[in-house]
């Protein structure tokens, strides 16, 4: 009686440890004392499942004016993003609108910016130069600041965490201008509208990643302009860039060695992806770049091209990472064109 009694306990033991395990990924010490099981929440960040994840269409709403001229008006405006894919617990994000003052219908781009530090960050910095030519040409530009940024909520803790969330904000924002419409109601009694047929997207820097995951993920036929986009695969598009930090990147390296020994890279790389892009694209590259090398922006466009991707390269001779001095304004009056014939279609 007292073996058979021995047994059931041990069986309840372990039915019961599975079922933590199972359902609410708990750590648990198995009856043979062998180990542990480790919760993986960054598991929902990788391209795979956020392909999977319907991101929610937050309600887009214009706030205070920034600045205005005779041409168009800058001001601020909010949406909301989930704090985790899937969670309802939502978090600010704050962001700049510039708008065409004369009546109308427009296109619209949706902007995403480079690295800024935060302490030096405003809302703008990265977008607004660029984002004022398309203004005067007859664009509506939305820039988010994403989180940590601007009048934005706080971001993660964990570093890794704070960079796919910038993934999220972006399919976010791109699944919510269908509210847009509403937002400029509210803000100009229907005299501005967004033509919501006609959706750009342009990227800088480590933007162009980040609208480089947004086609691959939404798949979406957005024509797309890229300045001297990162790339390359990650974690090495980050680890090329540690000699800029404080510590030559000691912790960063710490933190990834963690990061790769419980996830690995492979389903958070956006080269891995690349090949599932629909849109057109237009990339644009300094040859004088010392933050993303000529043969980086290179490889990837003969990548695009042997997937078959609508592409369009223009490099410029002795152009840094901002197409300075020789290429800003011939990159300016490209993009232009690119959307429009885009959207004249």
């Amino acid at each position: 009686m007292k073996k058979l009694l021995l047994i059931f306990f041990l069986l309840l033991f372990v039915a019961l440890a599975y079922y933590y395990f199972y359902y609410h990924g708990q750590s648990f010490i198995s009856p043979l004392g062998k180990g542990s099981a480790k919760e993986k929440p960054l598991v929902v960040y990788t391209f795979e499942n956020l392909r999977k994840t319907v991101f929610p269409k937050s309600n887009i709403t214009v706030g205070q004016q920034i600045s205005e001229t005779s041409d168009f008006i800058t001001q601020m405006f909010y949406f909301s993003v989930s704090q985790t894919p899937k969670s309802t617990v939502m978090k600010k994000v704050s962001g700049v609108l510039n708008s065409p003052k004369k009546p109308g219908i427009y296109p619209v781009i949706v902007m995403f910016r480079g690295f800024v530090p935060q302490e030096t960050y405003k809302p703008g910095i990265g977008t607004q130069p660029s984002a004022k030519v398309f203004a005067q040409h007859g664009f509506i530009t939305l820039a988010p600041d994403f989180l940590g940024y601007g009048e934005s909520a706080d971001a993660s803790k964990d570093s890794f965490e704070d960079r796919f969330k910038t993934y999220t904000t972006a399919l976010t924002l791109l699944s919510s201008l269908e509210t847009l419409n509403s937002g400029l109601e509210a803000s100009y009694s229907g005299t501005i509208k967004a033509d919501m047929t006609k959706i750009g997207i342009w990227g800088h820097s480590n933007g162009g990643q980040i609208a480089l995951m947004a086609l691959a993920i939404t798949r979406a036929s957005y024509p797309t302009v890229l300045w001297a986009p990162v790339s390359k695969s990650f974690p090495y598009s980050i680890l090329y860039y540690t000699d800029e930090f404080d510590d030559q990147g000691k912790s960063l390296r710490k933190a990834l060695s963690r990061f790769e020994e419980d996830y690995g890279t492979e389903a958070f790389s956006p080269p891995n992806y690349y090949h599932w892009i629909k849109a057109p694209l237009q990339i644009h590259q300094g040859e004088a770049d010392q933050e993303v090398p000529l043969w980086w922006s290179d490889d990837l466009v003969a990548t695009l091209k042997k997937d078959n991707i609508d592409v369009k390269y223009l490099t410029y001779p002795g152009a840094d990472h901002n197409l300075l001095p020789s290429g800003w304004s011939s990159a300016v009056t490209s993009s232009i064109a690119f959307y429009d014939e885009y959207f004249n279609r």
